[in-house]
C-alpha cells in the first residue's frame, strides 16, 4: 500500500484520463500515429551522421587490417555500443521477471534498444579481420594447436554469441509487441499499408487466453537467454579482442567487470532516454516512480563499478612484478591518465556524492544529468582500454610482458567519422523502429487497470496495487 495523494502526473504510470482500456487505447495509438514536425529534420542529421561512419570505414578498410593500431577506436566505439544500447533491454528484463509495476511505462522503450544490436553486429564484421587467428601465434584463450581447425575459434564463437544477441533481442521486443500490432491491425483501414504491416507482424493473434499465456512465457524464456547472451558476449569480445592483445594482462575479473560496466552504463541509457521522451515527447507518465527506481539501480552500480575496479587494480599494484608495472603503466599511469581520472570521477565519483540525496535522484533532471556523466566516463573508459591495447606491437604468445609502452594514440579523421556514425546510427535506427512500434506498451498500461485500486484511507487517497500471481 502506497499514499500517492502528492504525487505528481505519471506515477505509476496514474494518467487520469486512463481510466479504461477504450481511453488508453485511443490515447496512445493517437500518439502513435501523430508525426511530428521534427522527425523528419532529425532523421536527416542521424543519416548525415551514418554516412559519416560509412565514409570513416572505407577510409580505415583502405589503409589495411594489419596495423591493429588503426582499430583501436573502432573497437572501443564496438564495446560502447554493446555496453550502453545493447545493455538498456535489461531495464525492461530484470524487473518484469520481479513483477515490479513502475517498469510498464519504460519496459517499450527499453526493449526498443535490442534493435541498436544490428549496428553493433554489422560493425563488428570488419574487426573479425582485424583479430589474427591463433596459427599467427597470438595469445588465446582458447586452447588450439597447429592444423586443428580451430585456429577461428575466437572468430566463430563471438559471431555466433552476438548474432544471437541481436535476433533474442528482436525476438524479445516483436514478442512484446504482439499484442499492440493485433490492436494497429484491427484500427487501420482496410487495404491500406499499415493494415498490411500490421497483419504480419502481428501474426496469428487473436487475445485469446492461449495467446495470453504463450506470450508470457516466450517473454521470461527469451528475456532470460538475453541477458545469458549478453553476459557471454561481454566476456568474449573483452577476452579475445581485449585483454589477449596486451602480454602480461591476466584479469580472471575483467571480464566480469566489462559486463558490470554495461548494466550501469545500459540503466544510465534509459535514463537519458526516459528523460527525452519526458521532456521533448509529451510523454509525461513517464513519471518520477520510474526515474526514483533506476536512480537507486544506478547508485548501486556505481559503488559496484569501484568494488570491482579496486579488486582488479589490487593485484597488480600490490604484486608489483615488472609485467604487471607494466600493465599499470599502459592503462593507469601511463599516456592514457586523463582518460583514467576522467573515467574515474564521471562514473564513480559524480553518482557517489549525488544519488545520495533524495531530492536530487527522485527529481526529473538529476538522474538524466548524472546519466550523461556516467555514459561520457564509460566512453572515455573504453577509449582508454581498447585504444591502449590495439596499439601494443609485441602482441605474441612469445611475450610475456610490454617491450615498450606505447605512446597515445590520437584520432584521426576516419575515426571521428566512425565514432560519430557509431552513436548517430543506432539513435537512427531507434527512431524508425518508433514509427513502426508505439514507444508506450499499450497492453501492459491496460494490464496495470486490473490491479491498481484508489481508495480513501483516512483523509488520504491511497492506490492498493496489486501483484500478479
Amino acid at each position: 500500500m502506497s499514499d500517492h495523494n502528492n504525487q505528481p502526473l505519471g506515477f505509476y504510470a496514474d494518467n487520469p484520463e486512463w481510466t479504461s482500456a477504450s481511453a488508453i487505447n485511443e490515447d496512445l495509438v493517437a500518439r502513435h500515429e501523430a508525426k511530428s514536425k521534427y522527425f523528419k529534420p532529425i532523421i536527416l542529421a542521424l543519416g548525415v551522421g551514418l554516412i559519416l561512419g560509412i565514409i570513416g570505414l572505407i577510409l580505415r578498410l583502405v589503409d589495411g587490417v594489419s596495423d591493429t593500431s588503426k582499430w583501436g577506436y573502432t573497437a572501443a566505439v564496438l564495446a560502447f555500443l554493446l555496453t550502453t544500447a545493447s545493455a538498456a533491454p535489461m531495464v525492461a528484463i530484470a524487473p518484469r521477471i520481479a513483477k515490479g509495476h513502475w517498469r510498464r511505462i519504460i519496459s517499450r522503450p527499453a526493449e526498443m534498444w535490442s534493435a541498436a544490436g544490428l549496428i553493433s553486429l554489422l560493425l563488428f564484421i570488419p574487426m573479425l579481420w582485424v583479430l589474427p587467428s591463433l596459427e599467427d601465434g597470438r595469445r588465446s584463450l582458447w586452447f588450439y594447436h597447429p592444423g586443428e581447425v580451430f585456429a577461428y575459434s575466437p572468430h566463430l564463437w563471438m559471431t555466433l554469441s552476438i548474432v544471437g544477441l541481436v535476433i533474442l533481442g528482436f525476438a524479445l521486443l516483436w514478442i512484446s509487441a504482439l499484442p499492440d500490432f493485433a490492436l494497429l491491425r484491427d484500427r487501420a483501414d482496410a487495404g491500406s499499408k499499415e493494415k498490411n504491416r500490421y497483419t504480419w507482424l502481428a501474426r496469428n493473434w487473436t487475445g485469446a487466453t492461449g495467446d495470453w499465456i504463450w506470450q508470457k512465457h516466450r517473454l521470461g524464456i527469451v528475456g532470460a537467454l538475453y541477458f545469458l547472451m549478453l553476459i557471454t558476449v561481454h566476456f568474449l569480445f573483452s577476452v579475445d579482442f581485449l585483454m589477449t592483445l596486451v602480454p602480461a594482462w591476466i584479469d580472471a575479473l575483467y571480464p566480469a567487470t566489462h559486463a558490470v560496466h554495461a548494466l550501469q552504463a545500459g540503466t544510465a541509457t534509459m535514463l537519458l532516454t526516459m528523460f527525452i521522451l519526458r521532456k521533448f515527447c509529451g510523454y509525461k507518465e513517464i513519471g518520477h516512480d520510474q526515474f526514483w527506481g533506476l536512480g537507486k539501480l544506478m547508485f548501486a552500480l556505481s559503488l559496484m563499478w569501484f568494488w570491482f575496479w579496486m579488486s582488479s587494480f589490487m593485484v597488480y599494484w600490490y604484486g608489483k612484478r615488472p609485467n604487471e608495472i607494466q600493465v599499470l603503466e599502459l592503462f593507469v599511469k601511463g599516456p592514457y591518465l586523463p582518460l583514467f581520472y576522467a573515467n574515474f570521477i564521471l562514473v564513480f565519483v559524480v553518482p557517489l556524492f549525488t544519488m545520495i540525496w533524495n531530492f536530487l535522484r527522485r527529481s526529473v533532471w538529476g538522474p538524466a544529468l548524472i546519466s550523461v556523466s556516467v555514459l561520457i566516463g564509460i566512453f572515455f573508459d573504453r577509449i582508454r582500454v581498447y585504444v591502449a591495447a590495439y596499439s601494443v606491437s609485441d602482441q605474441s604468445a612469445e611475450f610475456h610482458g610490454i617491450k615498450t609502452i606505447p605512446p597515445t594514440v590520437y584520432p584521426d579523421v576516419a575515426d571521428v567519422f566512425i565514432v560519430i556514425g557509431a552513436i548517430t546510427a543506432p539513435i537512427l535506427v531507434y527512431m524508425l523502429i518508433s514509427r513502426v512500434v508505439p514507444i508506450i506498451n499499450i497492453w501492459e498500461q491496460k494490464e496495470l487497470l486490473l490491479y491498481k485500486l484508489h481508495k480513501k484511507y483516512h483523509r488520504a487517497t491511497v492506490m492498493l496495487l496489486g501483484k500478479p500471481e
